[in-house]
């Protein structure tokens, strides 16, 4: 048994292993000080939510509280390890400003009430806009945190009880490129890999992932890898220096917005050496010949001149990319959220297909999400989507769902593709959609364009719902406020980015009158009296594990198919991957292992869009170009961004994470490891910008672009030149609005997206948050040192900068 303070170190102890070899197991450890683990009273099987990567852990329970989480060792995703949210971030549920009762606003001001109060509020307005203005005046804007009972729950309600077209999450900031690229390519989503390709692969190439930060378990599956005999080699694609960067073979660090002719040059190293395995591109896919045409255009030099990289590195990457025996690769968002974002997402998955590096052990392809059950919203039809991964132009698909519902096919609306976040978010502003249900995230941090998100959230017309653990800063210009219950106090299952399936049980219960997502959105229902075409109350369940049962029925013979999954087999298994049936009754490591595709034109999930333009494709159009249901390679034109640095605006601003925060610091902010780690928020410059803008390490920097201003103090890091990097975790001053001044003044901002633009990829819709055009300069010397953490791509190249470390508070056990 050691102990380590995993603020300081967030990876751990190696343990190597070798290419085939099983990943050694690492069981993590936090209790809280002076509890041990005889002294546990229950331990509660659970999974991470506070990332994307679905570790395996158990939680400790003592006198009714929570006091730590344990590792789960035969867990297949993460074999006992953990990640520093992981073990700290727990303490987020007993913080003392959690919400305990409903709010209503009376007078201007948010106010305590009862439930009953609260919910006629609710319905009394939604009958009234049902009444007047029909289904399309409310709309739901949920999370990627909820469980899978949850979503499905809220699917029936809205799609179906409602018949709103006006579904979507904040999956569409994360993870909606993920989606859509998948279903551009193999005409359907679903993650074609696994996490156990690290333990094969001989090439690992990540596409604007830094999973270091992002999901820190998956990394140090890698280091493991990496720190054995013959590990695989590293292509990484990022600005920034991150932790991947350090292990990398080859590193590309584009100027963001030119991701498409950086793929497209990599493509051109495959094809132009014959790297292509010819049977499989005719076997199994269409398109290939328009890709050979476009990618020809894309030799290294060129690509150097779009990209700002050496011509070299482009051809020593196509190399190792195009001889690799067993490549995996991963995108996360450094494209997802950046120009042309599935465009660039589907030339990872294109050379994958000329590759035939599908299906196979260590051939792996993980388009990743962002969020812990983002997976979850797309499946249940929570985010944009039809439950089941079912065809909103396929009317089958509709009568379907009808038949599931009991409902008559014509309530379920289908006249266009469910509506993403920011036109909703856009018809809100117009005053067509007059109710917005916002369940477990905080817009008002999160969205692009932050002046303009609160204008629309604090119209008086718009009649605000949240529905939350604490008063955000969204919570706070609500009509009415509904105090949630959170993770580990309730029970439900949720899939992580490999299709990995966990059940969640409660461990303890929630504080003061605090429900469950899944009790909330029922009581809607029962309040609303929402009925099928029987007179059956909609949705049919009472319970979690009934709407589970349900959610099997949906699910069945479609790709996400659970039919084979009970609550009790996921209590007794280390994580089960779908599909999950009578043919697979242990589950699917890999999809596509036989060249057959969720592809045919009957039963694939969408028809595909022009990935210039995002126009959808016409069913007969899809039919003439797929009619057998192969892979499709898309080829992508290179397009400039939108709004490229100016003489005036001489840098582009990205945003992203760091290691010790999640999204807007909800929970995370309330955890004194977490948050005394990365207290405050900065501003990373490459050395040689900072040094001709006369600014050093620690000095105050303001950030401007043609939204609005932000003040910083300054990292100093390796990162490329012309490229600036903002964590976007910071909402306003922790005091909220006591301190904040929404007048058009410049004063105490600090979102990031504060600076964002209001712009998205034309094809899944996700904000481009990393190709704003902005000016840095120097306004004061700062008190110190940036507050940013030492340990990751923010670690500073500047000496004199004391180490972020945790110390005695942060020390976890580790058994190897």
């Amino acid at each position: 048994m050691a102990r380590t303070d995993r603020i300081s170190d967030p990876w751990g102890t190696r343990t190597p292993y070798a290419s085939g070899e099983p990943w050694p197991q690492r069981v993590d450890q936090y209790l809280t000080a002076g509890v041990t683990a005889d002294d546990v009273d229950a331990w509660v099987p659970s999974a991470s939510v506070l990332h994307s990567n679905g570790d395996g852990l158990d939680i400790a329970v003592k006198d009714g509280r929570i006091v730590g989480v344990r590792g789960r060792a035969g867990d297949r995703v993460n074999h006992g390890r953990l990640d520093p949210k992981d073990l700290y971030g727990w303490q987020a549920n007993h913080s003392p400003d959690r919400l305990r009762t409903p709010l209503v606003r009376r007078n201007g001001t948010l106010v305590e009430t009862d439930w009953d109060t609260a919910m006629d509020r609710i319905v009394t307005h939604s009958r009234r806009l049902l009444d007047e203005r029909g289904p399309n005046s409310i709309g739901f804007y949920t999370s990627g945190q909820l469980f899978l009972e949850e979503y499905y729950t809220q699917c029936v309600i809205a799609h179906g009880a409602i018949g709103t077209n006006h579904v979507d999450g904040n999956t569409r900031l994360c993870t909606a490129t993920a989606a859509e690229a998948l279903k551009e390519s193999f005409g359907c989503d679903g993650q074609p890999g696994s996490y156990t390709d690290v333990d094969h692969a001989d090439v690992i190439a990540l596409y604007g992932h830094n999973v270091a930060e992002t999901q820190t378990v998956l990394w140090m599956r890698m280091l493991d890898r990496l720190a054995a005999p013959n590990p695989p080699a590293i292509v990484c694609v990022d600005p920034r220096p991150t932790p991947v960067v350090r292990h990398a073979a080859v590193h590309l660090a584009p100027l963001p917005g030119t991701n498409v002719a950086l793929m497209n040059g990599l493509l051109h190293e495959i094809l132009d050496h014959d790297w292509v395995d010819h049977d499989y591109v005719e076997a199994h896919t269409v398109g290939f010949d328009e890709l050979r045409k476009r990618v020809a255009e894309f030799p290294p030099e060129r690509v150097a001149d779009i990209c700002g990289v050496d011509a070299n590195d482009v051809r020593r990457a196509g190399e190792l990319i195009g001889t690799a025996e067993r490549l995996l690769s991963t995108v996360l968002q450094g494209f997802y959220q950046s120009h042309q974002a599935t465009a660039a997402a589907v030339q990872v998955n294109n050379i994958h297909l000329v590759r035939g590096m599908l299906g196979r052990p260590g051939c792996g392809l993980l388009q990743m999400n962002g969020q812990p059950t983002a997976e979850n919203t797309r499946e249940c039809g929570a985010d944009g989507d039809l439950a089941g991964f079912r065809n909103w132009a396929n009317d089958s698909h509709i009568e379907e769902l009808a038949e599931l519902w009991n409902l008559d096919v014509t309530t379920i609306p289908h006249y266009a593709p469910p509506t993403h976040a920011m036109q909703m978010f856009r018809y809100a502003e117009e005053g067509s959609l007059r109710m917005l249900w916002v369940s477990a995230t905080n817009p008002a941090v999160s969205l692009p364009e932050l002046g303009r998100v609160r204008r629309i959230l604090a119209q008086d017309r718009l009649f605000l719902v949240v529905q939350d653990l604490f008063l955000t800063e969204t919570a706070q210009l609500a009509d009415v406020v509904l105090p949630a219950a959170a993770w580990a106090e309730k029970t439900g299952t949720f899939t992580n980015a490999d299709r990995t399936v966990h059940i969640s049980d409660k461990a303890i219960d929630p504080p003061g009158q605090a429900r469950s997502d899944f009790d909330i959105f029922l009581d809607y229902a029962r309040r609303m009296d929402f009925r099928d075409k029987d007179g059956g109350p909609l949705p049919s369940w009472n319970t979690p594990e009934e709407a589970f049962e349900a959610w099997k029925r949906c699910s069945a013979g479609r790709p996400c198919d659970y039919t084979a999954l009970t609550y009790d087999k996921l209590r007794g298994a280390g994580g089960i991957q779908w599909p999950c049936n009578e043919e697979h009754p242990d589950g699917t490591e890999r999809l596509y292992a036989d060249g057959q595709f969720f592809a045919a034109p009957d039963y694939c999930e969408a028809y595909g869009k022009d990935l210039i333009t995002g126009a959808p494709l016409e069913p007969t159009e899809y039919r003439a170009m797929n009619p057998f249901g192969r892979a499709i390679i898309k080829a992508a034109e290179y397009v400039p961004p939108h709004e490229p640095p100016s003489p005036e605006r001489p840098y582009v601003l990205i945003t992203g994470r760091t290691v010790y925060h999640f999204h807007t610091r909800t929970k995370t902010g309330r955890v004194p490891q977490l948050q005394a780690a990365a207290p405050d928020v900065w501003v990373e410059m490459a050395r040689a910008d900072a040094r001709r803008a006369g600014i050093a390490e620690g000095d105050l920097v303001e950030i401007r672009t043609a939204r609005g201003c932000v003040t910083a103090t300054a990292r100093l890091t390796d990162m490329r030149r012309g490229v600036v990097f903002l964590p976007f975790h910071y909402g306003y001053w922790d005091g909220y609005w006591d301190d904040y001044r929404d007048d058009g003044a410049d004063t105490h901002h600090r979102a990031a997206n504060e600076l964002t633009l209001t712009d998205w990829d034309p094809v899944s819709k996700q904000p481009i948050f990393k190709t704003s055009a902005a000016s840095v300069r120097r306004i004061g010397t700062g008190a110190g040192a940036a507050p940013a953490p030492t340990t990751a791509a923010s670690a500073p190249c500047t000496p004199g900068v004391d180490d972020t470390v945790g110390g005695a508070d942060a020390l976890a056990d580790e058994q190897l």
